[in-house]
């Protein structure tokens, strides 16, 4: 495992600085989008708008969704990828095994990832004027939102081996994410409090947006509500890639596009 992780992080590399342009201007286009819409509603709310730790917590899911659709495209958009370059059926015949090759594949792609969201959200701060907090608890609740965007991406990896072609759904599922990553659920009360702890990844970013946002403490219980909830989306995920992968190779589509 270890030496498939380094052979995808060098891969991951060696992409990351053939396409540095590419990288450089997705940067640049997602920080200003935000700053566009920032400014939007600024001009429409009127000089007398106050935003408070509104702003704060919109851009904490902001920059949680443009990572969570990096890593939907990281798996789905690689399937699709490999089967339109005709190697899908290479990876699904390693010794490691399909499933953990896209899974170590979209780790590695994540630590450079990671990077680049970090600088987009230190630009997103200098343009804005927010204020966030950086406790190192963040990194349990983030963790979470983790592991449940790696379930949902296979689970939309589960599809593009089956279908071969799902853009259309994609993008319909990316703004669904962005829905999900920046509404707060964690104010919500009552059943709609329990429908917020079974949406995937809301309770995790629920819980960064109280940290980093709002200056709250790590409520315990609701951290082990975010870990079960990530985890059970993430086996979720895997089962059903397993549950494709048979189906494709049953049908003997797995080399066809």
């Amino acid at each position: 495992m270890i030496e498939l992780f380094l052979a995808e992080l060098k891969r991951s590399w060696i992409e990351f600085l053939r396409y540095s342009f590419e990288a450089v201007v997705g940067i640049l286009i997602t920080s200003m989008v935000f700053y566009g819409l920032f400014l939007s509603a600024r001009y429409i709310a009127g000089p007398a708008l106050q935003f408070g730790d509104r702003l704060d917590a919109i851009v904490v899911g902001y920059v949680l969704w443009t990572l969570v659709v990096f890593i939907e495209a990281n798996i789905a958009g690689g399937l699709q990828s490999e089967a339109q370059t005709g190697t899908l059926e290479q990876l699904f015949i390693s010794p490691f095994g399909a499933s953990r090759v896209f899974l170590v594949r979209a780790i590695a792609s994540l630590t450079l990832q990671i990077s680049i969201n970090m600088i987009v959200l230190l630009i997103i701060i200098l343009l804005t004027g927010s204020q966030l907090s950086f406790p190192p608890t963040l990194v349990l609740p983030f963790l979470t939102v983790i592991l449940g965007a790696y379930g949902v991406a296979f689970i939309m990896g589960s599809l593009a081996l089956v279908l071969k072609r799902v853009q259309q759904l994609l993008g319909i599922v990316q703004f669904a994410l962005l829905f999900l990553l920046t509404i707060p659920v964690e104010t919500w009360t009552g059943s709609l409090q329990r429908l917020g702890w079974l949406l995937p990844m809301a309770p995790g970013a629920g819980l960064l947006r109280g940290l980093m946002a709002r200056g709250e403490g790590l409520h315990v219980t609701h951290l082990a509500i975010a870990f079960v909830n990530g985890s059970l989306y993430l086996m979720l995920g895997l089962y059903l890639f397993r549950w494709a992968e048979r189906v494709t190779k049953y049908r003997g589509r797995l080399g066809g596009y």
